[in-house]
């Protein structure tokens, strides 16, 4: 009994991990913990264990497929709505709402078609808010949570779009159901946007080229320029067929291109405003808007070139920029029946907008000519040396049938062709019952600077006023009328006694002098007058009187002040008329000039031979001819004498 007590009391030994280690052993468990749960006889059963983990992981499972579910949902009912909205937005909310243009900035007339059309490559600053399209952009006022959430994740959307294509067929602009143009839109890449700031920071500069084809009908595109131009704006319909609508670019093969919209028979409304331009006129003419700097003419072999330089008011903002290729114009001459006939073929050298004018470098040659274009060529020479406007038609092979009637404008000041005009060896003698004059012509033909061309002049026929003593100032002889027969000045001019014009035309000789820096080229002509009759003006025989007295009994003699019009007949050098001599020949007509002739006894040697021989006679012819009458009077008496 002792020694089980012994036993069952003895301390239990514990084992602190310090001991040796024992070898394991085919009996041994694979798992430590096992023997401790199998020795365990509360620790659960193994079966139970691997219920309660799989109790778990379906939990787990569940719990998460009904969260992705709940997701897919969520993300669904966000794209139904987002789809919602897109779907229901109309042409008009994406081109007032959302679509923001500013421009065009730049220009750039790449190349013009035989058809009349203008390839352009027009930069501008262009973007799309699409937030405000689609209605996620942040409300200045706030909002809600949800609202916040739902806004905030389409702006994220918007912004992983990017970008759209966009691709539209031909856009007509209209007028009052009028087409003016048509417009081919190669396909756009517009860049997105969401809650973009008040400036137009934003905006992504584009370059696209279009080809723009004005239309035919010249009267009703000349129209709507005009009537624009009167009220300050030009008011127009863009309408195009079909446009389609692409996410991402047109290259990109990814996710964006799901995104598809297609817009048919969309239209909207464009306004333009035209800014006035000082000292120009609401209702101008096109000749109000150009002015012509320089103009020059220069003889070459067989042909004329032409070169000038324009000026015209730049309209457009400073921000605006266009530059063009050289542009070709016809100038043609209007005739009295209402035909034009092409006279020169020009054309601007590239020129680019600047403020506040424009100006164009023009040349060209004048084109050759049918003898038919001879008078009118004379015509417009004559005004344009006389000093006055022209009437052209200007057109241009780029728009068929586009005619713009302009006014050439005239030198100014008005040049003076013909100068230093006197009579050399100028001799007066009586003949019958009146005078008849005899001399050598002399002039200098000086054209306006800049007109650089070779001359003959071959015939004059001069129109004399004859005054006694200088011709006063201002003393104008402008006749109108019958160039060949103008009729005398009404009122006469103070001083003038006699009239002088030949019954055809004058032989002439001319040739090249030199000419000053602000002259043209200049030429010496002379013509002889022979026995030309010198008509005593009505209610001058008294001035006549005077300056006869002048010459008889003057010690010096007299100085005969002359005033006129003169006609010249011309062969330009260079100038493509067929044949010459007459038939390539041109006539100026109503060249002023004016000068003075000294007036000897010499120049009346006939008289001084009737005073040595008969001074009765000169007396009585000058009595009959100063107190009895005009020159029919006289002529009439000696009629019946004979």
């Amino acid at each position: 009994m002792s020694s089980t007590t012994n036993v069952d009391n003895a301390p239990s030994t514990v084992d602190k991990g310090k001991g040796r280690a024992r070898d394991p052993t085919e009996r041994t468990p694979l798992l430590g913990s096992s023997s401790s749960v199998l020795d365990d006889p509360d620790a659960p059963a193994p079966a139970v264990v691997r219920r309660r983990l799989i109790s778990k992981l379906t939990t787990v499972f569940l719990a998460s497929f009904v969260s992705s579910v709940l997701a897919a949902a969520a993300l669904g009912l966000l794209a139904w709505s987002y789809a919602s909205r897109v779907s229901h937005v109309s042409p008009d909310d994406i081109l007032t709402d959302g679509l923001v243009f500013r421009g065009p900035d730049r220009i750039d007339v790449l190349n013009i078609t035989q058809s009349g059309g203008l390839w352009v490559n027009v930069e501008a600053r262009m973007g799309f808010d699409a937030g405000a399209v689609v209605g996620v952009n942040a409300s200045p006022e706030g909002d809600s949570f949800l609202e916040n959430l739902w806004k905030a994740v389409g702006r994220w959307g918007v912004r992983s779009l990017d970008r759209v294509s966009v691709n539209m067929t031909t856009i007509y602009l209209t007028s009052h159901s009028t087409v003016l143009a048509t417009i081919e839109v190669s396909p756009v890449v517009v860049p997105l946007t969401a809650n973009p700031p008040s400036d137009m920071s934003w905006l992504t500069r584009i370059s696209t080229p279009l080809l723009i084809r004005p239309t035919s009908n010249t009267s009703d595109l000349i129209h709507f320029v005009r009537e624009a131009w009167r009220e300050g704006s030009a008011a127009v319909r863009a309408d195009v067929g079909h446009v389609d609508v692409r996410g991402g670019t047109l290259s990109e093969k990814s996710w964006r291109n799901m995104l598809h919209r297609e817009l048919s028979d969309v239209r909207t409304g464009l306004r333009i405003q035209i800014p006035p331009i000082p000292g120009i006129p609401r209702v101008p003419s096109l000749s109000d808007l150009i002015t012509l700097k320089s103009f020059s003419v220069h003889s070459l072999p067989g042909s004329l070139e032409l070169t000038a330089l324009a000026t015209l008011p730049d309209p457009a903002p400073t921000t605006f920029n266009l530059t063009s290729p050289s542009l070709p114009f016809i100038i043609s001459l209007p005739s009295a029946n209402g035909t034009a006939t092409p006279i020169a073929s020009v054309s601007t050298a590239p020129f680019t907008l600047t403020h506040p004018n424009i100006t164009l470098a023009i040349a060209g040659t004048v084109l050759p000519l049918r003898p038919s274009a001879a008078p009118l060529l004379s015509a417009f020479l004559t005004r344009y040396l006389s000093g006055r406007a022209n009437p052209i038609v200007v057109s241009t092979p780029l728009v068929p049938d586009l005619d713009a009637d302009l006014d050439f404008p005239a030198p100014s000041p008005r040049p003076q062709i013909l100068r230093n005009v006197t009579i050399h060896d100028m001799a007066l003698r009586p003949r019958g019952s009146t005078f008849v004059a005899s001399g050598t012509v002399y002039a200098r033909v000086v054209l306006p600077r800049g007109m650089q061309v070779g001359l003959h002049i071959g015939r004059v026929l001069p129109d004399v006023l004859v005054f006694d003593g200088p011709v006063p100032d201002g003393a104008e002889y402008l006749p109108e009328g019958d160039p060949t027969s103008p009729p005398l000045p009404d009122p006469l001019p103070a001083g003038a006694f006699g009239h002088l014009r030949p019954d055809d035309w004058l032989p002439a000789l001319s040739g090249p002098v030199p000419s000053e820096d602000d002259e043209g080229a200049a030429f010496a002509v002379t013509a002889k007058i022979v026995d030309v009759p010198l008509e005593v003006l009505p209610g001058r025989q008294k001035e006549f009187s005077n300056f006869v007295s002048k010459v008889i009994f003057g010690s010096d003699g007299a100085v005969a002040g002359i005033l006129g019009m003169a006609s010249v007949g011309v062969d330009v050098f260079g100038m493509p008329l067929p044949g010459g001599g007459g038939e390539g020949e041109m006539e100026l007509t109503g060249l002023p000039f004016s000068g003075s002739v000294p007036v000897g006894k010499k120049a009346l040697r006939s008289v001084d031979e009737i005073i040595r021989h008969d001074a009765d006679e000169l007396k009585r012819w000058m009595d009959r001819f100063l107190h009895r009458g005009n020159k029919r009077t006289i002529l009439n008496e000696e009629a019946e004498a004979a």
